[in-house]
């Protein structure tokens, strides 16, 4: 199913290669940079949520 690409096969697959890497390690990052976030929403909403039961709110 892979077209002939002659001598250029190595350069065109390793391009795809390298893309597919990419856009892994991208996905990858904003996965794990979203539940950081969302943690850290977490935190400041049950601080504030504390803050303003102890205040009597």
């Amino acid at each position: 199913m892979i077209p002939d690409l002659g001598r250029y096969e190595f350069t065109v697959l390793a391009a795809y290669g390298v893309t597919l890497a990419l856009l892994a390690a991208l996905v990858g990052l904003s996965l794990w940079r979203a539940r950081r976030v969302a943690r850290a929403l977490t935190r400041q909403e049950e601080r504030a949520k504390a803050g303003r039961a102890a205040n009597g709110v």
